[in-house]
Protein backbone atom coordinates (compact mmCIF):
# COMPACT_ATOMS: atom_id res chain seq x y z
CA UNK A 1 0.00 0.00 0.00
CA UNK A 2 1.80 2.75 -1.53
CA UNK A 3 -0.78 5.72 -1.14
CA UNK A 4 -0.36 7.74 2.43
CA UNK A 5 -3.52 6.68 4.48
CA UNK A 6 -3.25 10.06 6.56
CA UNK A 7 -3.13 12.48 3.35
CA UNK A 8 -6.16 10.41 1.90
CA UNK A 9 -7.69 11.20 5.25
CA UNK A 10 -7.41 14.88 4.42
CA UNK A 11 -8.64 14.87 1.46
CA UNK A 12 -11.80 13.11 2.28
CA UNK A 13 -12.38 15.54 5.34
CA UNK A 14 -11.17 18.78 4.08
CA UNK A 15 -13.65 17.77 0.78
CA UNK A 16 -16.71 16.71 3.17
CA UNK A 17 -16.43 20.03 5.01
CA UNK A 18 -16.57 22.17 1.83
CA UNK A 19 -19.34 20.27 0.24
CA UNK A 20 -21.86 21.02 3.31
CA UNK A 21 -20.58 24.93 3.06
CA UNK A 22 -21.30 24.46 -0.58
CA UNK A 23 -25.21 25.63 0.76
CA UNK A 24 -23.57 29.44 2.32
CA UNK A 25 -25.08 31.86 0.09
CA UNK A 26 -23.08 33.95 -3.21
CA UNK A 27 -19.48 31.67 -2.50
CA UNK A 28 -21.14 28.43 -2.09
CA UNK A 29 -21.04 26.81 -4.87
CA UNK A 30 -17.28 27.59 -5.31
CA UNK A 31 -16.87 25.89 -1.90
CA UNK A 32 -19.01 23.21 -3.19
CA UNK A 33 -17.03 22.54 -6.41
CA UNK A 34 -13.92 22.66 -4.53
CA UNK A 35 -15.19 20.12 -1.66
CA UNK A 36 -16.38 17.52 -4.51
CA UNK A 37 -13.01 17.51 -6.30
CA UNK A 38 -11.20 17.36 -3.46
CA UNK A 39 -13.97 14.59 -1.95
CA UNK A 40 -12.76 12.54 -5.22
CA UNK A 41 -9.47 12.72 -4.65
CA UNK A 42 -10.03 11.40 -1.48
CA UNK A 43 -11.85 8.50 -2.77
CA UNK A 44 -9.46 7.66 -4.93
CA UNK A 45 -6.51 7.39 -2.67
CA UNK A 46 -8.76 5.55 -0.39
CA UNK A 47 -9.38 3.13 -3.52
CA UNK A 48 -5.73 2.67 -3.59
CA UNK A 49 -5.14 2.37 -0.08
CA UNK A 50 -7.40 -0.49 0.35
CA UNK A 51 -6.89 -1.89 -2.97
CA UNK A 52 -10.97 -1.97 -3.62
CA UNK A 53 -11.81 0.63 -6.78
CA UNK A 54 -15.67 0.19 -5.81
CA UNK A 55 -15.13 2.78 -3.34
CA UNK A 56 -13.92 5.58 -5.83
CA UNK A 57 -16.37 4.27 -8.70
CA UNK A 58 -19.47 4.45 -6.73
CA UNK A 59 -18.37 8.05 -5.58
CA UNK A 60 -17.45 9.38 -8.91
CA UNK A 61 -21.15 7.75 -10.24
CA UNK A 62 -23.04 9.38 -7.44
CA UNK A 63 -21.47 13.16 -8.31
CA UNK A 64 -22.56 12.29 -11.91
CA UNK A 65 -25.73 11.82 -10.98
CA UNK A 66 -25.74 14.61 -8.69
CA UNK A 67 -24.89 16.70 -11.29
CA UNK A 68 -27.58 15.54 -13.70
CA UNK A 69 -30.20 16.33 -10.84
CA UNK A 70 -28.59 19.59 -10.75
CA UNK A 71 -29.34 20.30 -14.35
CA UNK A 72 -32.45 18.73 -14.38
CA UNK A 73 -33.59 20.55 -10.94
CA UNK A 74 -32.27 23.91 -13.54
CA UNK A 75 -34.10 23.17 -16.18
CA UNK A 76 -37.57 22.47 -14.33
CA UNK A 77 -36.75 26.35 -12.58
CA UNK A 78 -36.65 27.21 -16.14
CA UNK A 79 -39.85 25.80 -17.30
CA UNK A 80 -41.54 27.06 -14.12
CA UNK A 81 -40.42 30.51 -14.63
CA UNK A 82 -41.04 30.56 -18.75
CA UNK A 83 -44.49 29.40 -17.69
CA UNK A 84 -44.90 32.03 -15.21
CA UNK A 85 -43.71 34.90 -17.94
CA UNK A 86 -45.96 33.52 -20.55
CA UNK A 87 -48.93 33.85 -17.90
CA UNK A 88 -48.44 37.91 -17.94
CA UNK A 89 -49.45 37.79 -21.98
CA UNK A 90 -52.86 39.03 -22.75
CA UNK A 91 -54.64 37.01 -24.76
CA UNK A 92 -56.52 33.94 -23.15
CA UNK A 93 -54.87 31.08 -25.88
CA UNK A 94 -51.29 32.79 -24.90
CA UNK A 95 -52.13 32.14 -21.29
CA UNK A 96 -53.45 28.92 -21.32
CA UNK A 97 -50.64 26.67 -23.29
CA UNK A 98 -48.06 28.83 -21.65
CA UNK A 99 -49.12 27.54 -18.05
CA UNK A 100 -49.55 23.69 -19.71
CA UNK A 101 -46.29 23.70 -21.31
CA UNK A 102 -44.28 25.31 -18.50
CA UNK A 103 -46.36 23.20 -15.35
CA UNK A 104 -45.12 19.93 -17.76
CA UNK A 105 -42.05 21.11 -18.08
CA UNK A 106 -41.84 21.77 -14.32
CA UNK A 107 -43.23 18.79 -13.30
CA UNK A 108 -41.31 16.21 -15.68
CA UNK A 109 -37.79 17.78 -14.94
CA UNK A 110 -38.72 18.18 -10.86
CA UNK A 111 -39.25 13.81 -11.06
CA UNK A 112 -35.99 13.22 -12.93
CA UNK A 113 -34.36 15.38 -10.72
CA UNK A 114 -35.84 13.02 -7.70
CA UNK A 115 -34.80 9.95 -9.10
CA UNK A 116 -31.25 10.93 -9.99
CA UNK A 117 -31.03 11.97 -6.44
CA UNK A 118 -32.07 8.93 -5.08
CA UNK A 119 -29.29 7.33 -7.60
CA UNK A 120 -26.75 9.24 -6.29
CA UNK A 121 -27.50 8.92 -2.72
CA UNK A 122 -27.48 5.04 -3.16
CA UNK A 123 -23.77 4.98 -5.28
CA UNK A 124 -22.30 7.49 -2.31
CA UNK A 125 -24.39 4.96 0.26
CA UNK A 126 -22.25 1.87 -1.41
CA UNK A 127 -19.06 3.85 -0.49
CA UNK A 128 -20.10 4.61 2.74
CA UNK A 129 -20.59 1.22 3.72
CA UNK A 130 -17.48 0.02 2.34
CA UNK A 131 -15.27 2.31 4.16
CA UNK A 132 -17.48 1.15 7.03
CA UNK A 133 -16.24 -2.33 6.69
CA UNK A 134 -12.99 -1.34 6.06
CA UNK A 135 -12.26 1.25 8.93
CA UNK A 136 -14.73 -0.11 11.80
CA UNK A 137 -16.25 3.39 11.90
CA UNK A 138 -19.62 2.76 12.32
CA UNK A 139 -20.40 6.60 11.66
CA UNK A 140 -20.13 6.11 7.80
CA UNK A 141 -22.58 3.26 7.67
CA UNK A 142 -25.07 5.96 9.69
CA UNK A 143 -23.93 8.25 7.50
CA UNK A 144 -25.28 6.56 4.09
CA UNK A 145 -28.19 5.57 5.39
CA UNK A 146 -29.25 9.18 6.49
CA UNK A 147 -27.90 10.40 3.37
CA UNK A 148 -30.18 7.63 1.11
CA UNK A 149 -32.87 8.05 3.70
CA UNK A 150 -32.76 12.10 2.94
CA UNK A 151 -32.71 11.99 -0.39
CA UNK A 152 -36.49 9.73 -0.45
CA UNK A 153 -37.57 12.36 2.09
CA UNK A 154 -36.80 15.35 0.15
CA UNK A 155 -40.20 15.93 -1.27
CA UNK A 156 -41.16 16.53 1.67
CA UNK A 157 -38.54 19.16 2.71
CA UNK A 158 -37.31 17.23 6.01
CA UNK A 159 -34.54 15.31 4.03
CA UNK A 160 -32.23 18.32 3.40
CA UNK A 161 -31.88 18.10 7.35
CA UNK A 162 -31.35 14.58 7.50
CA UNK A 163 -28.84 14.96 4.06
CA UNK A 164 -26.88 17.58 6.47
CA UNK A 165 -26.67 15.79 9.19
CA UNK A 166 -25.40 12.95 7.11
CA UNK A 167 -22.23 14.61 6.31
CA UNK A 168 -21.80 15.62 9.59
CA UNK A 169 -21.34 11.91 10.29
CA UNK A 170 -19.12 11.57 7.80
CA UNK A 171 -16.88 14.39 8.77
CA UNK A 172 -17.05 12.52 11.97
CA UNK A 173 -15.61 9.40 10.45
CA UNK A 174 -13.02 10.63 8.42
CA UNK A 175 -11.95 12.40 11.74
CA UNK A 176 -11.66 9.07 13.87
CA UNK A 177 -10.96 6.25 11.42
CA UNK A 178 -7.70 5.16 11.99
CA UNK A 179 -4.86 2.99 9.97
CA UNK A 180 -5.26 -0.71 10.07
CA UNK A 181 -2.70 -2.23 11.74
CA UNK A 182 -0.04 -3.74 10.72
CA UNK A 183 0.41 -7.30 11.99
CA UNK A 184 2.48 -10.29 11.08
CA UNK A 185 1.00 -13.24 10.19
CA UNK A 186 1.40 -16.31 12.45
CA UNK A 187 2.61 -19.26 11.00
CA UNK A 188 2.04 -22.81 12.09
CA UNK A 189 4.29 -25.75 11.70
CA UNK A 190 3.06 -28.66 10.12
CA UNK A 191 1.39 -31.91 11.35
CA UNK A 192 4.07 -34.19 12.61
CA UNK A 193 6.79 -31.49 12.35
CA UNK A 194 9.46 -31.78 15.25
CA UNK A 195 11.87 -29.37 15.47
CA UNK A 196 15.67 -30.27 14.88
CA UNK A 197 17.49 -30.97 18.13
CA UNK A 198 21.00 -29.80 19.25
CA UNK A 199 23.57 -32.47 17.87
CA UNK A 200 25.80 -33.86 20.75
CA UNK A 201 29.46 -33.86 20.46
CA UNK A 202 31.56 -36.85 19.41
CA UNK A 203 32.30 -38.90 22.55
CA UNK A 204 30.29 -36.62 24.87
CA UNK A 205 27.84 -39.83 25.76
CA UNK A 206 30.61 -41.82 26.39
CA UNK A 207 31.17 -42.47 29.74
CA UNK A 208 34.71 -41.36 31.75
CA UNK A 209 36.88 -44.33 32.57
CA UNK A 210 40.08 -44.04 35.18
CA UNK A 211 43.00 -45.91 35.39
CA UNK A 212 42.70 -49.30 37.76
CA UNK A 213 46.32 -48.24 38.75
CA UNK A 214 46.38 -44.66 39.51
CA UNK A 215 42.57 -43.11 39.19
CA UNK A 216 43.56 -40.59 36.92
CA UNK A 217 41.14 -40.26 33.85
CA UNK A 218 41.83 -41.85 30.99
CA UNK A 219 41.23 -40.64 27.24
CA UNK A 220 38.93 -42.15 25.05
CA UNK A 221 40.17 -45.54 23.57
CA UNK A 222 43.94 -44.56 25.26
CA UNK A 223 45.86 -48.29 26.02
CA UNK A 224 48.21 -46.47 28.18
CA UNK A 225 47.58 -44.03 31.05
CA UNK A 226 49.19 -41.05 30.60
CA UNK A 227 49.97 -40.13 34.25
CA UNK A 228 51.65 -43.91 35.30
CA UNK A 229 52.14 -45.02 32.18
CA UNK A 230 50.91 -48.57 32.79
CA UNK A 231 49.04 -50.55 30.57
CA UNK A 232 45.57 -49.77 31.50
CA UNK A 233 43.22 -52.89 31.71
CA UNK A 234 40.31 -53.81 29.23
Amino acid sequence: MGTNFQYSKTLAMEGSILTILGSVPYVGWVLGIIGVILLLRGMKEFANYYQDNEIYQNSLTGIKYYVVALIALAIAGAGFVVGFVVNNFPTTLTFGIGNAIGLAVGIAFLIVTFVFYVLAASHLRKTFSTLAQKTGEHSFETAGTLLWVGSILTIIGVGVILIFVAWIFGIIGFFTMKAPQQQQPYESQPYGYNPPSAQSTPGSSQAQSYCSNCGAPLKPQSTYCSSCGKKVDT
